[in-house]
């Protein structure tokens, strides 16, 4: 299979796409639309920090048709995200294999360490995919709100994240989110896109918000300990600026799967569980670290003594006899 970027002649064939997308990246086809954006590195869709690569395999389907694919990278991210297929009803295992090998070498290039991928399970392509270098490493479901959101509500506290809010904002991060996610998808070091809301000077909730023309995005990020968050949420979601008459979409993690009752409390509708994936471009590689060791009964450790070797585990075993350590391998 013959891969290349894809260039304006191919936009006769993207067109006859249109409609034939499997969309990979869930924020950015609910609220900015899932129009087949055909721009390579050109232009950018979100902003001038977004770039935008699309790929065309040439003469891979039964049919003649190439498939197509598209992944989109924020400059300065340590990832980029599958955002479209096509056509979806055409994909074969090893088209997308190929397609997807041959995205990780280019992307790899600009310093990319990972690429992202939202796909719902019941997607025939989920197993292609899969299969195509991808694992899971967390789940998630998408709620839908239209108009404004039922219930009760707490009028808190919530405030435009600031540059003084990151150090807390990473330390909630940290406490709610795995260590495998944490790994692909870091917090942005720079910037807080969202809502803030802090109780006894203790941060308890970052809300991520994104805006698009055609929804809103939303993700909350709470500390397990807060009490009546739904009846919170309400009221941010109440009083969010220049919603107008756009939906608004809720993404609940598998990690915090305890939103989804006050989610649906509000008038929410759930939307088909979808796996989200990653590929990874780079391989992690432990290195040998020099310690040095304090003085033990008197003794004095060579202060450039290795405590252990990585690449060789032994094990300290003290003999009853001599009194004197032994070291055996295993």
């Amino acid at each position: 299979m013959n891969i290349r970027t894809f260039g304006w002649r191919d936009l006769t064939l993207l067109r006859s796409y249109r409609k034939q997308g499997l969309f990979l990246d869930s924020a950015r086809a609910l609220i900015h639309g899932t129009a087949l954006v055909p721009l390579g590195s050109y232009l950018p869709f979100s902003g001038r920090t977004i770039r935008i690569f699309t790929y065309r395999g040439d003469n891979s389907l039964p049919s003649g048709k190439p498939i197509i694919g598209q992944a989109t990278y924020a400059n300065g991210s340590t990832y980029a995200r599958l955002a479209f297929l096509a056509p979806e009803n055409g994909i074969e295992a090893a088209d997308l294999a190929a397609m997807s090998d041959y995205m990780a070498f280019q992307l790899g290039e600009k310093g990319v360490f990972h690429i992202l991928a939202e796909i719902d399970e019941s997607s025939p392509v989920f197993s292609l995919i899969h299969n195509s270098g991808f694992a899971i490493y967390a789940r998630q479901r998408i709620w839908k709100l239209e108009g404004e959101a039922a219930g009760e509500a707490d009028t808190v506290p919530w405030s435009t994240g600031k540059s003084g809010d990151i150090i807390a904002a990473r330390s909630l991060y940290c406490n709610v989110v795995p260590g495998l996610v944490q790994q692909v998808e870091p917090l942005q070091k720079k910037k807080l896109n969202g809502f803030v809301y802090y109780l006894n000077g203790d941060l308890k909730a970052y809300v991520d918000v994104k805006f698009g023309r055609y929804g809103i995005w939303v993700q909350a990020f709470v500390h397990p300990d807060v009490e009546g968050f739904g009846r919170q949420l309400v009221h941010l979601l109440r009083t969010l600026p220049d919603r107008h008459e756009r939906s608004v979409y809720i993404c609940v993690r598998s990690y915090q799967s305890w939103l989804e009752a006050a989610v649906e409390e509000m008038g929410a509708l759930p939307g088909p569980r979808q796996a989200v994936m990653v590929r990874h471009l780079t391989l992690a590689q432990r290195v040998k670290q020099t310690y040095a060791l304090k003085a033990m009964n008197g003794s004095h450790a060579e202060p450039t003594a290795p405590v252990a070797q990585i690449g060789e585990t032994r094990v300290l075993e003290i003999s009853d006899t001599d009194h004197q350590p032994r070291i055996d391998s295993i």
